[in-house]
């Protein structure tokens, strides 16, 4: 799985979350994608795309976001996009990471605010919902699907985790999965994007580590999420029931369409 990241020109962070041990085998490959949003998709990002015969994409965005940057699609798209509607994170187009941005200044404040950030996310009403969504289309669909935010690193990051916990996978791979998102095709020019998103939106007094912080993943950022998880519902499984409605059955039906 050395070659799971798509390297594209306008989508960001384009890899396949599959292949990893998982508790009654091995992820399916080339089913599970995630990315950051399409506004800036080149044609031949579509074409490429357009091969891996994505039936489903989950838009963890807002509708904000979805208004300020409309996701393009091949030709011959007839999938089905699934997201419940509002807002998942702040308004006016922003990401989930931006929400949190205000005041910073430097690395440490950004570190604190993605810590805050990643506390709340499990539990966002409209957020929660599509990720309902999300793992009712697993349990339904053996088809590819695509799960994608605005920079595909925080709201998707902790989806695709979720994921992988209840298949089994050893947190080590769920982790390394996560992580990818600091180097997966060209990080460069994905911060660069960010910072300039960030600093219009909160002022240039930013540092250059307070920028690479908020773009970047780290490992408390995720450990963070599933703390909030465990100490609210005690296990993953009793959150994914009583938050997303996935029950014992929905997971075992989610493992038989992913895991061979």
């Amino acid at each position: 799985m050395e070659n799971r990241v798509l390297a594209l020109s306008g989508i960001h962070n384009f890899r396949d979350y599959g292949g990893y041990a998982a508790r009654a085998g091995r992820l399916r490959s080339g089913t599970l994608w995630r990315s950051g949003q399409h506004c800036g998709a080149s044609p031949q990002d579509l074409e490429a795309v357009n091969r891996l015969g994505i039936a489903t994409v989950i838009d963890l965005r807002g509708d904000s976001e979805r208004a300020a940057f409309p996701c393009l699609r091949h030709d011959e798209f007839a999938g089905e996009v699934l997201f419940h509607p509002g807002e998942t994170a702040g308004s006016h187009g922003r990401a989930a990471h931006e929400e949190f941005a205000a005041g910073i200044a430097t690395a440490e404040d950004a570190r604190t605010a993605m810590l805050r950030l990643y506390d709340t996310l499990p539990f966002r009403p409209v957020l929660a919902r599509t990720f309902a969504l999300y793992l009712q289309a697993l349990a339904q669909r053996d088809a590819p699907s695509l799960l994608h935010c605005l920079a595909g690193k925080d709201r998707t990051g902790l989806a695709a985790a979720l994921v992988h916990a209840l298949m089994g996978v050893h947190h080590d791979d769920m982790m390394a999965d996560y992580l990818l998102t600091n180097t997966a095709g060209n990080s460069e020019a994905r911060i660069a994007a960010g910072a300039a998103s960030v600093r219009s939106g909160f002022g240039p007094a930013m540092d250059d580590g307070a920028v690479r912080m908020i773009m970047s993943v780290q490992p408390e950022f995720l450990d963070n999420a599933f703390a909030a998880i465990r100490a609210a519902h005690g296990t993953v499984e009793a959150y994914a029931a009583a938050v997303l409605g996935a029950d014992q059955d929905t997971v075992q039906r989610i493992e038989t369409n992913l895991v061979i």
